[in-house]
């Protein structure tokens, strides 16, 4: 593999000094996998809908499969995404019954049109029927529709600025043309070391370099290993500790997202009842940065010492992040729950 900044020149972005890519003649590319899924995740969980049946709200997000980039060749802009998607619902009667279901979108891509995707919405196997199904097929995937169509919007207006640079000659190219996956394919793109990121939001997610720090904390659990366990990867615990929704696949590879989105990451590696580990960031971080954190649980008999190892804390954040984990983990725990 050829090193950064090396290879056929056919590949490499030709830009001054002053960042101006040449005629914007040769590939650009910007990889915004990780914005989409958390926008559309974002979105999914705002969809609620109301009728004579009752209410229906998207609960979380339980599968965001595919990736997203945009390029840029002589001026032009290509948008490619391609994802498989699927969110639980969950509906309340008229009566106050509670039901819940599932949305599938099979073909979230640019070579489907927003009218042109599947979305199916179906009730859990052990649920009885219900006209809150009526509400779903009637409003529900409308609103899925809807946001879906919106983060396309929001993917070609706000997150290609940037992407088209000032030609050789100082002129602006002309409007950027957006074309569909099945007339130009995508290639790995090679740019030269002093190429720079783009001032539009959001940063850069490539080749960002911080100071970072580490910290240790201990706490005692009046409760045993595999109850504390559940409670951090638990999505209805972690909504009862937080007092606020939250999104939590207690898998490997799960995500989380909870206090309103200013808390989010991943599940890397899960013992249970022994030890979590995960990607964590907060909201304010740099973009695409994460923490690596590790609880280990040790089993104490009639209590459970937690041992947490947090590596990667952006520098100057050490004090805001410890008291963080602190309050709203620790304390939150023991005085929603007893432990």
């Amino acid at each position: 593999m050829a090193k950064w900044g090396e290879g056929d020149p056919r590949w490499i972005v030709e830009e001054r000094a002053d960042a101006t890519n040449v005629n914007n003649w040769h590939w650009t590319e910007r990889d915004v996998s990780a914005w989409s899924s958390e926008r559309l995740r974002q979105l999914l969980l705002g969809v609620r809908v109301e009728g004579p049946e009752g209410v229906c709200e998207v609960t979380d997000v339980s599968k965001l499969d595919g990736e997203a980039s945009i390029n840029n060749r002589k001026g032009k802009l290509f948008y490619f995404y391609e994802f498989q998607l699927k969110a639980n619902w969950l509906g309340t009667s008229c009566s106050g019954l509670k039901y819940r279901g599932t949305i599938d979108v099979p073909n979230l891509s640019d070579e489907n049109d927003e009218d042109d995707l599947d979305i199916s919405v179906s009730l859990c196997k052990d649920q009885p029927s219900t006209p809150l199904m009526d509400l779903m097929k009637r409003s529900g995937i409308k609103e899925v529709r809807r946001v879906l169509g919106q983060y396309v919007r929001d993917l070609k207006s706000d997150f290609s600025q940037g992407m088209i640079l000032p030609t050789a000659d100082g002129q602006k190219p002309s409007t950027p043309v957006v074309t569909k996956k099945n007339q130009v394919k995508s290639s790995k793109t090679q740019i030269s070391s002093d190429a720079k990121c783009s001032s539009g939001p959001p940063p850069c997610p490539k080749g960002v370099h911080i100071q970072t720090c580490s910290f240790s904390l201990k706490e005692t659990f009046q409760t045993s290993a595999d109850e504390l366990y559940r409670t951090f990867i638990n999505q209805e615990f972690v909504q009862v500790f937080t007092r606020s929704a939250a999104t939590v696949d207690g898998r490997r590879g799960g995500r989380f997202q909870l206090l309103d989105g200013s808390v989010s990451g991943e599940f890397t590696e899960l013992v249970p009842d022994q030890r979590i580990d995960m990607r964590w960031r907060f909201r304010t971080w740099p973009n695409e940065h994460y923490a690596t954190v590790s609880l280990e649980l040790l089993d104490r008999g009639d209590e459970t010492e937690l041992k947490a190892e947090c590596r990667g804390v952006p520098a100057g954040e050490e004090e805001t992040t410890r008291e963080g984990w602190k309050r709203f983990y620790f304390q939150a725990i023991k005085q929603t729950f007893g432990y």
